[in-house]
Order: structure tokens, then sequence, then C-alpha cells
């Protein structure tokens, strides 16, 4: 295969087989296919003379629209749909032996999540009715996400020293957690529940990309499988609360009560290997399915967009102001990361150099939207302070909400220079990229600083 000495011109050869991966009729040998293809435009054309900016374009623009050569692959490889659907991407090519050996390494890990949930209860921590659940809450994703770390760790073939350090936040987080003397039920200890995933996620996405942080795709391959786990994940606990369903009645028709065995095994031990093998399921299908949370992008950003314009026409129709509770502003703020998310997702299945169109439109309306509800969140937050002062729910939604405000507004103005023809939608892109880490540095302050700042109230 031909290859160039313009390291500019191998960079944007770099980007272009990164976004043919992503189409789901096209991978392994058919992108190096395509890519020999468009390679030996380049030596052509460059060798008349074109420069390597001009020689990609005019090469990318002979080999044709990639969703058109998407649908000729799919009519003419039909029986590949179903075999991904059954198999990992590639499973031809990979030997038997590795495939067993992960299928092994992700039971045993799914097994291992699943019994490590109920280890306190050796230790007289109870789960369940008459048990302690805020220690099971503030804990929770330490049952679950150093296991999944270590599986990433497993699969990217990292070097175990390299990978020890993933292990300090995990530890960080169990202390701060279970050392700090929360008041049963106050706020510091809710929002420290609530926080500890979003700090330690960071840590699962570092074994995620391992050396592709900051190039090659690799925080935007993130985010494409925290959105498909997410969907894997419920769709996992819908099949879970049938089976409980069952389990349940199957034990009443012989007048025994199996709520025992579903509160304290079959929903906690479930719900917690359920992560992994969701994980397993988005890394092995994700050739096919990685383009389900962008489809669903597609659909629920026009709803979301009329549920915000409504939500504000309704409020400014009545003079009724927000109503700054603990609950409320948790929903504003999931709210929030939601069209944050569905920006994201747009983003992950956009082609960079597509034009603008009307999706792009109402994105950009989605956005605004967002902005104008964020900014009247804010000022009921800053008003409800003034009056009564400082508390842990106020002060971290305060600083969410201002999070989420520079993201938002940032967001904005580059779409509207996108939409403007005045600037890249790379550009938005290499934005989100860059912010993300900001929200797990946030929830990390909000774990360490709330608790003994508050006093643990």
């Amino acid at each position: 295969m031909t290859t160039f000495a313009d390291r500019p011109l191998e960079e944007q050869i770099a980007q272009w087989r990164a976004y043919v991966r992503r189409r789901p009729a096209l991978h392994g040998p058919d992108v190096e296919e395509l890519e020999g293809h468009l390679r030996d435009q380049l030596a052509a054309l460059t060798k008349a003379g074109l420069a390597g900016d001009e020689a990609f374009l005019v090469a990318v623009k002979r080999m044709g629209s990639l969703d058109a050569l998407s649908r000729e692959f799919a009519r003419a490889h039909s029986e590949r749909l179903w075999k991904q659907l059954v198999m990992a991407p590639g499973a031809a090519d990979e030997s038997p032996n590795r495939t067993r050996a992960e299928t092994l390494v992700v039971l045993i890990l799914a097994v291992a999540a699943a019994v490590a949930i109920k280890v306190p209860e050796l230790f007289g921590v109870r789960l369940g009715r008459g048990g302690d659940p805020p220690f099971y809450a503030r804990n929770a994703s330490l049952f679950v996400l150093p296991l999944l770390t270590i599986y990433f760790l497993w699969k990217r073939g990292s070097e175990v020293v390299s990978g020890l350090w993933l292990a300090l936040p995990f530890a960080a987080a169990a202390l701060f957690a279970n050392v700090y003397p929360f008041r049963t039920g106050g706020d510091t200890e809710v929002l420290t529940a609530l926080h500890s995933p979003i700090a330690l996620w960071l840590a699962v996405g570092f074994a995620y990309v391992r050396s592709r942080r900051f190039a090659d795709g690799g925080r935007m391959d993130f985010v494409r499988f925290s959105g498909e786990l997410a969907i894997y994940y419920v769709l996992i606990a819908l099949g879970g609360v049938v089976f409980t369903g069952f389990t349940m009645m199957m034990f009443r028709a012989i007048e025994m009560n199996a709520e025992w065995l579903a509160q304290g095994w079959l929903i906690p031990c479930g719900a917690a290997g359920a992560v992994i093998i969701a994980s397993w399921l988005v890394e092995a299908k994700k050739s096919v399915i990685e383009n389900m949370a962008p489809v669903l992008t597609r659909l629920f950003t026009p709803l979301f967009t009329l549920l915000l314009l409504v939500f504000l026409a309704t409020m400014v129709w009545t003079g009724s102001p927000i109503n700054v509770k603990r609950e409320v502003l948790i929903g504003f703020d999931l709210l929030l990361v939601l069209v944050v998310g569905l920006l994201l997702y747009a983003a992950s299945a956009r082609d960079p150099q597509a034009p603008p169109d009307f999706f792009d439109g109402l994105q950009l309306l989605l956005v605004v939207s967002a902005l104008v509800v964020d900014g009247v969140a804010l000022t009921a937050i800053a008003a409800r302070i003034s009056e009564f002062g400082f508390t842990p729910n106020r002060v971290a939604a305060l600083g969410e909400n201002l999070i989420l405000l520079v993201n938002l507004a940032w967001s904005a103005w580059l779409y509207a220079c996108f939409l403007r023809h005045r600037g890249s939608f790379g550009a938005l892109e290499r934005w989100q990229m860059a912010y993300l880490p900001v929200y797990s540095v946030w929830a990390a302050l909000v774990v360490v600083l709330f608790p003994p700042v508050f006093g643990y109230r």
C-alpha cells in the first residue's frame, strides 16, 4: 500500500479511515481495500502535480458517497448483517482461543461484580430492607467500575504496571466514601453517591482509549461506547424485570414468597454483573449497533427541542418561577446533560466535511433553548442562595449549571459560526471532546471537598 511522506496528508487519510470504519456495512478487509484505492488515486494525482490537500479532496470525490458505498456493500454482502448480530466483527479473523478467552474473562468479571456487592454482608452491612442503603449508594460504583477497567486493560493489551496507576482514583473514592463521618441521609452523602460514578468514569475512559487519548478519535469512541452501554443496559434491565417477575410468580404458585430472593440476590447481583455483560456486547457488536445512539438522537432532538420551547413559553405566560428544590435541581441538571448528550451523539455520526443542513439548525435551536433554561435555573439558584444562604445542594447545582452554561454557550457560538459558514464542524467536535474531563473533575471536587466544607451535613 502506497505511503506518503507528507504528514498532513497521512493525517487526512487516517481521519477518512476512522470515518469509514464507522459505516455499518464496511469493516476489516473492505476498509483496507477502499483505502488502497484512495491511496492509488492520491499517488496518481500527486504525481500529476497536485498539492496534498487538493489531491485528497479530488480523490475522495472520485471515491463517491460513503453512504452509497455502504449500501452497495450491504446489498452485495447482506449475510454479514446477520452474522454480525451473533459474532464479533472480524471474528473470522480472530483465533478461536482469543474469542473463548475473552468470553471467559467477561464471565469471570461479571460474576466477580455480582459477588462483590454481597461481600459487605459478610461484615454485617446488609443490603435491602433493614440494611444500610446509604453505604451501598456511596459505594455502588466501586463494586463494578474497577472490574470494568480491568476488562478494558486486558482487552487493550495494556501492561500491568502502566495500568496500576488507575487503581489510585478508585482507592481515593473508597476512602472518601467511607471515612468521612456523613450524617445519615444528609445532603453531602447524597452528593457523594451521585458524583462518585461521574468522577470514576474518567478512569474507565483512560483504560478504554489507552494511548489514543488525544488522537485518532479516542475520546469520541468512548463517548459512543458510553451511549451504547446505556442503551444495552436498559435493554438488559428490562429483560431482568421480566425474569424477576416470572421467578416470583413461579414461587408464588407453590405458595412461597420469593421476595427475599429478588431483592437480596437477583436485582443487586444482576444489576452489577449486567454492566460488564453490556460493555462486552457493545464491544462485540459495535460495527452493527454503533449507529443506534445517533439514530435515537435524530428521534429525540426535535422532541426535546419542543419540550424546552413549550416549557419556556409556559413559564413566561404564567410568570411562575422555577421551584429550587433538590429533586427539581437534579431533574433540570439531568435534562441539560441530556441535551449535551444529544449534541455529542449527533456529532459522532456526522461527516465533519458535510455542509450544514436542517438538522444542524434544529440542533442549534435545542442548544439555545437549553441555554435559556440554564440561565433561568441559575437565576433561581442565585436568588435562593442570596435569600437563604449556602447549602451543599445549592452550591453543587450552581457549579454544575455554570459548567453546563459554559459548554452550551460556546457550543451555540461554534454551531452558529458553522451554520453561517464561518467555522468548521470539527471545531465544535474538538470543543466537546476537550470539555469532557471538566465534568469528572467537578464531580471529584464535590466528593472530596463538599463533606468537610459543609460539616458532613
